[in-house]
């Protein structure tokens, strides 16, 4: 019988390995192959499996993710709690580079991605009120303050298709309607989770400031937001780690129940 694994990672750019004594499961799911193999290792005493979304060297841009298989994978090993870290652009002066964001809504500005698990013949509606898990939240509020981590409790991610970044009209449009940061992975990732009854955690790093403010910040180039993403990564190691540290698997969340009343 194997040994369930109830803490997925998802890393995002610039984070490619989580762990000590890694142990490599290779999977294959219905929707084809996961980004990479899965490593798996001993966090805070509880068994982690860590996958990063674009590949082990980075092959697969936004657009090309196999989110299913991701999401898939991870609920297979047994997974109930689900990070979700990633770098971002900043849509307000108020949210600054080095800050954290821990969103909980997004706008999908997405095209074509296949976004769902369910085809029918069963009809399910999934509610995405509230995608993001509200108990994993607070414990991530709990651990930042100890850290002493200048972060946001709420923030509004959009969704681009990517691998473009967006146009400065694109940008100012997202600014005016007060929406927060903008990323290329949160969608369909964090449905894809809820829809497998997981919790999904987002934390998301403020690498540089979006276009549509370029009139009022400095531009800064992609090897400078990838230097911003590499100098903060020890701190997102290791509040995910206190999180973990916090967890009980044995707690029941609403999010573990997001099928419930879905269905026709």
């Amino acid at each position: 019988m194997k040994e369930e694994i109830t803490i997925g990672v998802f890393g995002g750019s610039g984070f490619y390995q989580f762990g000590e004594d890694i142990t490599e499961i290779r999977m294959d799911t219905p929707y084809g192959l996961p980004s990479s193999q899965i490593f798996v290792s001993t966090i805070e005493g509880k068994k982690t499996a860590f996958l990063p979304r674009h590949g082990v060297q980075h092959i697969y841009p936004p657009q090309e993710i196999n989110y299913r298989a991701n999401v898939w994978a991870m609920k297979e090993l047994g997974v109930k709690y689900l990070f979700g870290p990633c770098a971002v652009g900043s849509l307000q002066k108020n949210i600054k580079i080095g800050d954290i964001v821990f969103c909980d809504q997004f706008i999908d500005q997405t095209s074509g991605r296949k976004d769902t698990f369910y085809h029918g013949p069963v009809t399910t509606h999934i509610s995405s009120a509230e995608p993001y898990c509200p108990e994993l939240r607070k414990l991530a509020f709990k651990h930042a303050d100890k850290m002493d981590i200048s972060y946001h409790k709420n923030g509004t991610v959009v969704v681009i298709q990517g691998p473009r970044f967006s146009s400065k009209a694109e940008s100012q449009w997202y600014t005016k309607e007060g929406w927060d940061v903008i990323n290329m992975t949160q969608y369909p990732e964090v449905m894809l989770a809820r829809e497998l009854e997981m919790c999904y955690l987002n934390i998301s790093i403020i690498t540089d400031y979006d276009c549509g403010l370029a009139d009022q910040v400095k531009h800064v180039p992609v090897p400078e937001i990838m230097s911003t993403f590499n100098k903060n990564i020890h701190k997102i190691k290791k509040l995910i780690s206190e999180i973990i540290k916090d967890l009980n698997p044995e707690d029941t969340c609403s999010c573990h129940k997001a099928l419930e009343n879905a269905r026709f």
